[in-house]
């Protein structure tokens, strides 16, 4: 993927992740040193406070076979409220040893991930209402409210953002036990009743930066704020890009309150912090957290050994709901990350506004374009207009040219000139070649890119814009065919209500999982696509883009899961504030069954490219703000049914008790195997390796959680051609003594399976509608 400045190259869309296998150690005694986390399973009742350290240290003591004070030295950090474990300084050597030890789960090298880096809010709640002839949400009772805290994994927070003011909340949860830590910039005073908590971890590692505000809890990169306020943000009304996406910002759950986790410099993530930061969130007391970064998809950590995965799983223990981006390397299949199935995995989508820079050609021909631009070329189309094939240079190729890759065009044929360029070689980005453009003095850039055109980028005052191949014909027809070609770039100006919306992000990452093939992921699809929300003021990478006579902008458009991923963790917390019992599964049911899967159109939900969406890319469909407020039917996934797809994963017994407190009489059950993940609780259902020659049966259990308490759902089996779907019964009756009830799904076909096979199952009682999407491949 491309990138444009240090701002998206760091956190926005196109970052492909990258997972370090070790980091250098410092000084000259340590050099085959890295940093190794240690993880132990769960918290014990003794490794609490400070015996947790000197617990760690006696054993580094005894594997080292060195004196205590040499061992401390050795120690980054304990684990003790959720968990147990700790990191440190090891050779592989050690770290060989250690992991024989008994009671160890596993020993890693301290990975570092990175990032998956207004009108959504809006649109959604339109969406919904257009859509969605049941499960309103308006029967909610909004006097019965529970005081949520949102977590967020991420850089930072920039607390004088108007999105973080505190007026109108009262006071402090009593049962809040988080820190305002003090650093660089930063004193407990920058916390209020909106921002209740902030915490920085201090890398040990290569991956730090000399920024100061490193050792803060204070934002210097932009990416936790703008996830915070998404989420979260107070309303601030005429919030806009420099006039540009004009409303009322304003988080998922403007009421709850924000704790933010510093666990990302420049230099990205480490694995080491995000544990610690999982660690401290339990023990303070947050109802929800959210991480926009993981994993490379193209390098994937098991799950013992994946510092996301490890704390996620000890947060839901504890009753959080945790939250995380599915990633940016769509649109290629298999590229999921954060899938496992105690994790609510997002990936993104459109919203109905684009940013639209028209070309106008002589004749006053418009071409519709696409990019963040405030271009001060004249309305009329004066300026000669070249196609980078026609200006080669001597040292170049055709398709050098055409993409006007640097170094590949004559100067003397585009000085004041607007340039037409492809951009389908993913070599250069296109910040690289407005630039190429402007070094040789030409006036602009027209680039051609079909799959890219509805992610704007901001290029300030430098004229470009997006325009697709269709369009392109049109330019090109024109060049050709006239001895002077002429053309002006009209700045950006916002365009609302735009169809179709939403459609699946290019970059979404998208299943299925290679991890776990018998469950659907992701599981939940929504806004992440020039998402509008606060901003650092001091963004120096920006610079570029601040149009003259303008300061810095407070509120800032950006793209990715990242920008996803705080969506739903804004709906979250909204639900849980509104059902304070409901556990993390039942909140991720509520949204995954009340989603939509068409568009403000009325037609099925698509990529971005038109072509038809499938669940692999937007999971159970785009979520519904207010529907989940009322789902009717949640299915619960208990600890135990998280143990036993431990066990048909392939762990063993001994390491499951490890990971989790559990009787001594649990067992795993004889017949474990992958094939048995299909039957998780879940709220959708993935059938693997089915032939057709014989028919598989799913089971599912669903509780009554609407307002009726007698009441009959009835299942209405949307089945693809093919594919034969029985449900067993299908009706539910439920009374007042009978809030579970559960069903089987039996699938079989009189033909082998040799696609992917998409439909769904929806349950019914004339008020609520519970759709579970299921997919059943021969892979």
């Amino acid at each position: 993927m491309t990138m444009e400045t240090k701002k998206w190259v760091a956190f926005c869309l196109f970052l492909s992740l990258a997972l370090v296998g070790e980091v250098a150690g410092t000084g000259k005694e340590e050099e085959e040193e890295g940093v190794y986390v240690v993880y132990m399973g769960a918290a014990s009742s003794s490794s609490s406070g400070k015996s947790a350290s000197e617990n760690n240290v006696q054993f580094l003591a005894s594997v080292l076979k060195r004196e205590k004070e040499h061992a401390e030295k050795k120690l980054v950090r304990s684990y003790k409220h959720g968990f147990s474990g700790f990191s440190a300084y090891l050779s592989k050597e050690e770290a060989e040893e250690i992991a024989r030890r008994p009671g160890v789960v596993s020993v890693f090298p301290d990975p570092v991930l990175q990032l998956h880096t207004t009108r959504s809010w809006d649109f959604l709640l339109y969406q919904t209402d257009l859509v969605t002839d049941i499960n309103p949400g308006s029967d909610v009772d909004s006097s019965r409210v529970y005081d949520t805290v949102i977590g967020l994994l991420d850089t930072g927070v920039w607390p004088e953002s108007e999105s973080f003011s505190d007026r109108g909340m009262g006071e402090i949860p009593k049962l809040w036990k988080g820190a305002c830590m003090e650093g660089e910039n930063f004193t407990s005073s920058n916390c209020n009743r909106k921002l209740i908590g902030a915490r920085y971890y201090k890398s040990s590692t290569a991956v730090s930066s000399a920024h100061p505000h490193d050792e803060s809890p204070r934002d210097s990169l932009g990416h936790g704020t703008h996830t915070a306020s998404t989420a979260a943000g107070s309303l601030v009304a005429n919030a806009s890009y420099y006039g540009l996406a004009t409303g009322t910002a304003k988080g998922g759950s403007p009421t709850s309150r924000i704790a933010s986790y510093k666990v990302c410099s420049s230099g990205g993530c480490t694995g080491s912090a995000i544990l610690a930061a999982f660690d401290d969130a339990i023990s303070d007391g947050v109802d929800v957290l959210s991480l926009s970064l993981g994993a490379s998809s193209f390098l994937r950590p098991d799950f013992s050994t994946d510092p996301i995965a490890i704390g996620a799983f000890h947060a839901v223990e504890k009753g959080i709901i945790v939250v995380c981006s599915a990633g940016n390397d769509g649109p290629d299949a298999g590229t999921v990350v954060n899938a496992a199935p105690w994790i609510f995995t997002v990936g993104a989508t459109t919203i109905d506004r684009s940013f639209e820079s028209d070309v106008v050609l002589g004749g006053n021909k418009v071409i519709k374009g696409e990019s963040i631009n405030f271009s001060n070329l004249t309305t009329s189309p004066v300026y000669p207009l070249v196609y980078g094939l026609t200006a080669k240079s001597n040292s170049s190729n055709d398709v050098q040219a055409s993409n006007c890759d640097p170094d590949s065009l004559d100067g003397e044929k585009i000085k004041g000139k607007i340039v037409l360029c492809r951009h389908t070689e993913s070599s250069y980005s296109r910040r690289q070649k407005m630039s190429e453009v402007e070094s040789l003095e030409g006036l602009g850039v027209i680039l051609i890119n079909d799959i890219e055109k509805p992610v704007a980028f901001p290029f300030g005052s430098s004229p470009l814009t997006v325009i697709t191949s269709e369009e392109a014909e049109e330019i090109l027809s024109y060049i050709n065919s006239t001895r002077k070609p002429v053309a002006t770039i009209l700045p950006t100006v916002s365009v609302n209500k735009y169809k179709p919306a939403p459609a699946v992000a290019y970059f979404s990452s998208r299943g299925p999982s290679l991890q776990t093939r018998n469950i659907l992921k992701p599981d939940i699809s929504a806004p992440g696509v020039n998402i509008l929300a606060a901003w650092i003021p001091n963004d120096d990478s920006s610079a570029s883009e601040v149009p003259p006579g303008n300061k810095p902008t407070l509120y800032n458009l950006v793209s990715g899961t990242s920008m996803s991923c705080p969506h739903v963790s804004g709906i979250a917390a909204s639900i849980k504030s509104r059902n304070p019992t409901w556990s993390p599964s039942a909140i991720r049911s509520a949204i995954m069954t009340t989603a939509t899967q068409t568009n403000n159109g009325k037609a099925p939900l698509t990529k971005e490219s038109g072509s038809a969406a499938t669940p692999y890319d937007y999971g159970a469909g785009e979520v519904s703000p207010s529907g989940s407020m009322q789902p009717g039917l949640v299915y619960e996934t208990e600890k135990e049914d998280y143990l036993l797809f431990l066990c048909n994963y392939g762990y063993e017994l001994s390491t499951i008790k490890l990971i989790s407190s559990l009787p001594d009489e649990f067992q795993c059950p004889k017949n474990s195997s992958k094939d048995m993940i299909s039957n998780l609780n879940y709220p959708s259902i993935a059938v693997s390796k089915f032939d057709g020659k014989s028919s598989k049966q799913v089971n599912r259990t669903v509780t009554n959680v609407g307002a009726d308490e007698e009441t009959t759902y009835v299942a209405n089996i949307q089945s693809p051609q093919g594919l034969d779907v029985k449900v067993i019964p299908d009706k539910l009756q439920f009374t007042k003594n009978t809030m579970k009830l559960s069903y089987q799904v039996v699938f079989s076909s009189k033909s082998s399976v040799k696609d992917d096979l998409f439909g769904s199952i929806i349950w019914s009682n004339g008020k609520y509608k519970v759709r579970t999407p299921f997919v059943v491949t021969s892979n």
